[in-house]
């Protein structure tokens, strides 16, 4: 039987619990707005940090940084995503029009397409381009059915991203009230944790720039005109994982399509799948690996699981957390649980 007080500490616990349960209900559907917010806080925080400086007011210089932010963002994103959509919609027409058995028979080469193969192999390529716009027209008519959400989603990110910014150094220092560990050992616990969050996003902008430059190789070779403009935007889509180098080189591809440049529509859209869109993988994974000293496997295996459970977010989430993961082992490993990383003594 339980006496009156321990009933009342149950009680209490499980009013404790339920709260927390309770929240995690209410922000598990912004969760991943909110932690774009703090991603792009962490990012433009020292410009923020230079501004405020010149100015003399954190308020002033927060709202400056998130509305020139989000302004460059939603510019660019508006730019890009008309430009796919009339792509889009010329390319539709494009295939309306365009007999494509014949149009493989004559890209493909004489032995091949003389070949009892032949009909197979041109089968499968229609099916499979068949499918990828399927995919692509769902995609967009997929943003355009959830925009309610989505412009609800973007409003937390802008407040997760201004308050971040403006209250970011103060939640750093609440949570290290909230520490168990000795003065020293949490120093050096957030520094690395800072540094392993530092190569992870230096990492994406390093990849982005590469993909970038790599696709405008391909512009070059298959004959795009514009070439450093479209560079440029590549390089920038690229950097930011919610868009990829993909929004810039498929829009330029089915243009080459619509435009009946079929030569180098294939070309391009071959070098794009296995030059610019699947080396982001592998440089990422590499360069992460070296500017955190993890192993190159691990950092994979937490960009792939990532991206299982995450999403596109999940290329950065999932090497963090398993960086984080092996640093609290590492820092196991050493016995510092024992002596350091206990729970600080009460004064």
């Amino acid at each position: 039987m339980l006496n009156k007080d321990s009933f009342k500490d149950l009680i209490n616990y499980i009013l404790i619990i339920g709260l927390f349960v309770l929240a995690g209900i209410i922000l598990y559907p912004i969760s991943y707005s909110i932690i774009w917010g703090i991603l792009f806080a962490y990012i433009c925080y020292p410009v923020h940090k230079w501004i405020s400086k010149k100015i003399k007011s954190n308020f002033l210089s927060a709202l400056f940084v998130c509305i020139g932010f989000f302004l460059i963002i939603i510019t660019m994103g508006g730019l890009i995503l008309g430009a796919v959509f009339r792509q889009g919609v010329n390319f539709f027409l494009f295939m309306q029009k365009t007999d494509f058995v014949e149009l493989i028979k004559q890209i493909l080469p004489n032995f091949i397409s003389s070949s009892p193969i032949s009909e197979n192999i041109i089968s499968s390529i229609n099916s499979y381009i068949t499918n990828f716009i399927a995919i692509y027209i769902n995609y967009f008519t997929q943003i355009l059915s959830s925009l309610p959400s989505l412009i609800i989603k973007l409003a937390v990110v802008i407040f997760t991203f201004f308050f971040a910014l403006k209250d970011g150094k103060e939640a750093l220092e609440y949570l290290k009230t909230l520490s168990p560990f000795k003065k020293e050992t949490e120093e050096k616990f957030f520094n690395k944790l800072k540094d392993v969050t530092s190569s992870v996003l230096i990492g994406q902008i390093i990849v982005g720039i590469i993909q970038g430059l790599m696709a405008g190789i391909g512009y070059y070779v298959f004959g795009v005109s514009n070439i450093a403009l479209l560079t440029i935007a590549t390089c920038i889509t690229a950097i930011i994982p919610i868009f990829g180098a993909w929004l810039i080189w498929v829009p330029v591809d089915i243009y080459l399509f619509s435009t009946g440049n079929t030569t180098s529509a294939f070309g391009l859209l071959i070098y794009g799948l296995f030059f610019v869109s699947l080396i982001d993988n592998v440089l990422r994974s590499i360069i992460v690996s070296r500017r955190t000293k993890i192993n190159t496997g691990i950092v994979t295996i937490g960009m792939l699981g990532g991206l299982f459970v995450f999403g596109v977010l999940g290329l950065l989430i999932g090497p963090l957390i398993l960086a984080y993961v092996l640093l609290v082992t590492e820092l196991y490993r050493k016995s510092t649980f024992n002596d350091e990383l206990i729970f600080k003594k009460q004064e």
